[in-house]
């Protein structure tokens, strides 16, 4: 199976994401600033990243936390997994926030998020009066127990 190829514009320094292994499903993402940003505790910022892409129609991109900078920092991402729509062509950008108690630096160059690219469907609604019975049914936020 041929990879999918998705045209890319990279105006940063950084080297365009990549998998880190052959298993791996996300790519890492970095920073592209001109000064480095200190994150107070619970503080959020827009991240630049010098990245645009064009993703064929019926693909996404979702940006995901990097665990490992989630662990050691308390930097995680917020509306996560963000989602980059097929029609957009604006520059990638991160919203990260800082979950510790102490300020953290985010300097340029450095992976501060991963990049998954995935294929998705586009439905269409069909109205009706019932829906069909399941064990569960209506069973929802923590029907089966602890």
């Amino acid at each position: 199976m041929l990879p999918v190829e998705i045209k890319i514009i990279n105006t940063s320094n950084n080297l365009l994401p990549a998998y880190a292994t052959s298993g791996s499903a996300g790519m890492d993402l970095c920073s592209f600033l001109e000064k480095p940003i200190t994150l107070k505790p619970m503080e959020r910022v827009l991240v630049p990243t010098g990245l645009f892409m064009e993703l064929p129609s019926g693909f996404e991109g979702q940006v995901r936390p990097r665990s490992g900078l989630a662990l050691k920092q308390g930097i995680t991402c917020l509306n996560s997994p963000g989602t980059i729509d097929a029609d957009y062509r604006g520059e990638i950008k991160i919203i990260l926030i800082n979950l510790s108690e102490e300020e953290q630096q985010i300097k340029t160059g450095e992976r501060i998020a991963q990049l998954v690219i995935n294929k998705v469907e586009q439905i269409q609604w069909k109205t009706a009066e019932l829906l069909n019975e399941t064990l569960r049914s209506e069973g929802g936020f923590g029907h089966t127990g602890k």
